[in-house]
Order: structure tokens, then sequence, then C-alpha cells
């Protein structure tokens, strides 16, 4: 039986951009993630992937507010 994830994004309309930015940084640090199942990959690197797109939102919000 698969399983469907609990992480939904807050604005659904976002979510296939998220998707998007979750495979481009992933592959920015050499995770290989790919399309459905990724069991094989280790929590290391797949939190790595999540704490990289945490990191880069931050900094892209942070330009935001400065004005550049």
């Amino acid at each position: 039986m698969a399983r469907r994830s609990s992480n939904r994004a807050s604005v659904p309309e976002a979510q296939s951009a998220l998707d998007r930015f979750k495979y481009e940084v992933a592959s920015e640090i050499g995770v290989p993630l790919k399309e459905g199942y990724n069991g094989d990959l280790t929590s290391k690197q797949n939190g790595s992937v999540g704490g990289y797109m945490v990191k880069k939102m931050i900094e892209a919000q942070e330009r935001q507010m400065s004005g550049k």
C-alpha cells in the first residue's frame, strides 16, 4: 500500500514550484533525488535537501526585506 505524504504546501498553488525547487537543490548539493520512491536515500541526504531549501528561502526573504 502506497502512503501519501502528510506534508502539504500552505498554498496549494505553490506545490509544483516547491517540487521544482526541491529537485534543483538536490542537484546542487549532489543528492540523487528522483521522482517517486526515494527510500534508498539516507535520512542525512533527505534532511540536507530540506535544510538547504530552508536556508535558500530565508536568504531570499532577507534580500527582499532589505530591498536588494
